[in-house]
C-alpha cells in the first residue's frame, strides 16, 4: 500500500511511457542542437513508440482508467482489475474496442434511404456536387 492518502495514478504504464518519452525528447533536443533532421525525426519516432507502449501496457492492465482507483489498487505494481472490460470514458479503451456500451443500443450505420427501403433518386445523387 502506498503512503499517500490519495490516488496519484502512478502505474507501470505511466512510468515506462514517461521513461521512453524522456529518451525521445532528449534525442529530439540533441537533434535541434546538432541541427540534424535525422535525430529530430528519431526523437519523434521514439515518442510515438512511447505512446504505443503505454497504450499496450494500459490495455494489459498495468495502467489506470480515469478517476480514482479502489484503495487496494493504489500501489504502482498492482494490476488494474477493470482493464479487461474497458474503462468508462477512456479513449484508449474505446480505440481498442473495449469501452462500455449502453445496454440495448447499437449504432445504426445504414443510410436513411436504405432503412426505409427507398431507392436514391438521380437528382439527390448530384444535388450536392459542384459543377
Amino acid at each position: 500500500m502506498s503512503a499517500h492518502q490519495y490516488d496519484h495514478g502512478h502505474t507501470v504504464a505511466g512510468w515506462v511511457g514517461f521513461g521512453i518519452a524522456s529518451v525521445g525528447a532528449g534525442v529530439a533536443g540533441l537533434g535541434v542542437c546538432a541541427v540534424s533532421g535525422l535525430l529530430i525525426a528519431g526523437g519523434v519516432a521514439i515518442g510515438v513508440v512511447s505512446l504505443l507502449v503505454t497504450w499496450a501496457l494500459h490495455l494489459a492492465g498495468w495502467g489506470k482508467g480515469p478517476g480514482v482507483r479502489p484503495r487496494d489498487e493504489w500501489g504502482w505494481r498492482v494490476r488494474d482489475s477493470a482493464a479487461p472490460g474497458g474503462h468508462d470514458e477512456c479513449l484508449a479503451c474505446r480505440l481498442a474496442g473495449r469501452g462500455r456500451r449502453s445496454a440495448g443500443r447499437s449504432a445504426d450505420l445504414t443510410m436513411p434511404a436504405q432503412r426505409d427501403g427507398e431507392q436514391e433518386t438521380a437528382a439527390a445523387v448530384g444535388a450536392d456536387s459542384v459543377r
